[in-house]
């Protein structure tokens, strides 16, 4: 157990020493947002197409209404990846989130009736995006996030799992929890979710997967779900990153 903690530990010390989360609540730090998500599912996936966002910022009809996080590398100044927490809004047109568009009628109203969820308690996490400098390890290009095929072994696993990625789902979380969101969902690849699991961020699978860009499945975090299994140093990353994404200025 106590190297378990002493690993956990240094993840944490390591993410200080290299990141810091930035909520981006102005006007340019949001079109710092759009311009890395044009940049990644855009130019290099090709996921959007790129005659839609003619001043390459990529964005939609959600983002007004969404809490948005980048990830500040303090060696280079440069922002290394973003992320979102999409709410709905009595001004959208559709009063579902981007994954019930999808998958919507893959989800197990058993585990969850969105229906009946006050719409004020949840979010959807979504466009995640890593900049390509930061993902360099063989795999990582095919992916908006950086996340290589599975590694094996749990440390391995760790060891293997982009910091970055890490921080932004960890961002996304804190932006939720400081807002009172009781829960958050997301879209995601099933080895995605299961690589979190290990650090004790426990994604409840809640309908079938779906083919959208690769293999994909609804899943479902709530506050209670959120804590119960996080190892302690990750319980301090995560109210760390809440004080950081309440902070505006990026050098503070």
């Amino acid at each position: 157990m106590g190297k378990t903690v002493s690993n956990f530990n240094s993840l944490r010390m390591s993410f200080h020493e290299y990141f810091k989360a930035i909520p981006a609540t102005s006007d340019e730090l949001k079109n710092e947002v759009f311009r890395i998500r044009y940049d990644v599912y855009c130019e290099e996936l090709g996921y959007e197409d790129t005659k839609q966002f003619p001043d390459r910022l990529e964005q939609d009809s959600y983002d007004p209404h969404s809490l948005h996080c980048l990830l500040w590398h303090k060696s280079s100044d440069k922002f290394a990846g973003c992320v979102r927490l999409a709410k709905t809004s009595p001004e959208l047109n559709s009063q579902k989130l981007p994954f019930e568009l999808t998958c919507g009628d893959k989800i197990d109203q058993s585990i969850v009736d969105i229906k009946k969820l006050p719409a004020e308690s949840y979010g959807e996490i979504s466009r995640l995006a890593v900049r390509s400098a930061f993902r360099r390890r063989a795999g990582e290009k095919n992916t908006p996030f950086g996340v290589v095929p599975d590694a094996g072994p749990e440390l391995e696993e760790r060891r293997s799992f982009p910091l970055i990625a890490f921080g932004l789902y960890l961002s996304a979380a804190a932006s939720g929890l400081n807002t009172g969101l009781e829960r958050a969902f997301a879209m995601m690849e099933p080895r995605l979710a299961r690589r979190l699991r290990i650090f004790g961020i426990n994604f409840e699978q809640i309908g079938e997967p779906v083919e959208h860009r690769g293999l994909r499945a609804p899943f479902q975090i709530t506050e209670k779900g959120l804590y119960s299994r996080m190892p302690e140093d990750l319980k301090l990353l995560l109210n760390d990153i809440r004080q950081d994404v309440m902070t505006k200025n990026p050098t503070d």
